[in-house]
């Protein structure tokens, strides 16, 4: 398709440029006055230029809580390539989008319909909101040990079970790369009434190469959030957040995220999104079209070494769901007996290769615009040398754990929970009471407790099996006991 001139535009960037060059004198914040006040050694790694363009709210600028300038423009031409009626800047990441959906879509006491598999800042809205969460599951693939997506049918089956509930939110696609079938589950729900909200996090790209699975906005979703910083070329917090389809207010959104969002944005964040958007909207299928070229060959090497199975999109269309994002390398690596938390900390410390996360049965590779074919060489080859060194040493197996199902028996609500008077109690001990926090394995982040829910022996088996191999448990107090709900 032709390019839109208008996307070369960086609107943002160029006036923060100018004000930079023009030099003026500061009795502003921020209080290292254009990096005058910096610490030497910080200036002598990152050179001058970058503390120049670190500013705040001024004329030239424009304002993030009301935009009305060259950041309303920018957020313009962002909802232009994306498809949107209306794009926002996020600062905060993803997980303050996630707080805002839920806020301006549902009031306290309302229902909203969530997968279980939805990442823990998800959770924390309804705690915001005042919502109630009524789960769908997700498919879990016990043989690739891989939790998978939401089908269309176990969410046609919650939507019919709760007709009187009119929000639906979808994590699409999730950690793996795996997709929800949006394509049908958007235009069911939108039948039934419901406002669609979307998790895109790890979906900044889609909808700029045709290879990839469809854009949630090109399905209908009303509102979904992206983290730019995740794929392509924004910076760490830096996110966006799309509306468009007149089921929910953009004007009570705009609200919402005043509310939730700094009042001291990052510039230099913003600048990375305005930039980011036009280096997607002008050569996005150029670099993706490369970044799927270096995925697929890694992956292809890969499923031919001893003890690994690098998750493939043909195995994902078989389950019914929406597809694959072929840049994530969701690798099984419990064929060679070890741990994915093993080959992680052997990838970092033996190869200096660090990968995105791991969990008991994988490591997953994020493969991006920012990668080169020698990144990815030395990655296959790491993972050849692990194989074969495997075959001589005993690693930590993991063939006696299992994936927990989600516990979603409710004793009260995330909100009542979360307020509620709580102690702490070991994890051990814990089975039977109702969990005061989110706790989850992080990275991903997606709760396998939530305020409110029951504590089962089989996730306490879960998490102390996981911290047992090097996983991270997050929600635990600094001694490694578990938030409860006092008993009365």
């Amino acid at each position: 398709m032709p390019i839109d001139p208008t996307q070369y535009k960086t609107p943002l960037f160029d006036a923060m440029v100018s004000l930079a060059e023009a030099r003026k004198i500061s009795f502003h914040t921020p209080g290292h006055k254009s990096g005058k006040g910096i610490a030497t050694r910080f200036v002598k790694y990152v050179g001058h230029k970058i503390f120049s363009i670190d500013l705040t709210t001024l004329d030239e600028v424009d304002s993030l809580q009301r935009p009305t300038g060259v950041i309303k423009e920018a957020q313009e031409l962002a909802a232009k390539a994306y498809g949107a009626d209306r794009s926002f800047f996020l600062v905060n990441g993803t997980s303050v989008g996630n707080h805002a959906m839920v806020m301006s879509a549902c009031g306290p006491g309302s229902g909203i319909l969530m997968a279980r598999n939805c990442h823990k800042s998800v959770v924390a809205g309804t705690i915001l909101a005042g919502a109630t969460p009524h789960y769908i599951h997700p498919e879990v693939d016990i043989a690739l040990r891989m939790t998978m997506n939401v089908s269309f049918d176990a969410v046609k089956a919650a939507i019919e079970a709760h007709p009187w509930i009119k929000t639906l939110f979808v994590t699409s696609p999730n950690y793996y790369g795996i997709c929800a079938d949006l394509s049908k589950i958007i235009p069911f729900a939108h039948e039934r009434g419901m406002a669609v909200l979307v998790d895109e996090a790890h979906g900044p790209h889609l909808g700029f190469h045709p290879e990839l699975p469809p854009s949630a906005l090109s399905l209908g979703a009303d509102m979904c959030v992206q983290s730019t910083h995740k794929i392509i070329g924004g910076m760490t917090q830096a996110s966006m957040m799309h509306i468009r389809g007149g089921r929910l207010d953009a004007g009570t959104l705009a609200g919402v995220l005043k509310f939730v969002q700094t009042t001291s944005p990052s510039y230099i964040l913003m600048a990375s999104l305005d930039l980011a958007r036009m280096q997607m909207a002008t050569e996005g299928e150029k670099l993706l079209e490369k970044t799927l070229t270096l995925a697929r060959d890694a992956r292809e090497h890969i499923n031919k070494i001893p003890g690994l199975y690098c998750l493939d999109k043909e195995t994902v269309m078989t389950k019914g769901l929406g597809g694959l994002d072929e840049t994530k390398l969701a690798i099984n690596v419990s064929g060679m007996g070890l741990s994915g938390y093993e080959v992680s900390q052997t990838l970092n410390l033996e190869y200096g290769i660090q990968v995105e996360m791991s969990d008991p049965f994988h490591v997953l590779v994020i493969v991006s615009i920012g990668d080169r074919n020698e990144d990815l060489d030395l990655l296959v080859d790491a993972l050849e040398s692990i194989s074969e060194k495997s075959k001589a040493r005993h690693g930590t197996s993991t063939t006696g754990m299992v994936l927990p199902r989600f516990n979603i028996v409710h004793g009260l609500t995330p909100r009542e929970a979360f307020f509620a008077a709580h102690e702490y109690a070991p994890v051990e001990g814990s089975a039977g009471r109702l969990s005061s926090e989110i706790v989850t394995v992080y990275p991903p982040g997606i709760p396998l407790l939530v305020p409110g829910e029951v504590i089962t022996e089989e996730v306490i088996t879960y998490l102390t099996g996981v911290s047992g191999l090097g996983g991270f448990v997050d929600g635990l107090s600094e001694d490694g006991r578990i938030g409860v709900v006092k008993a009365g």
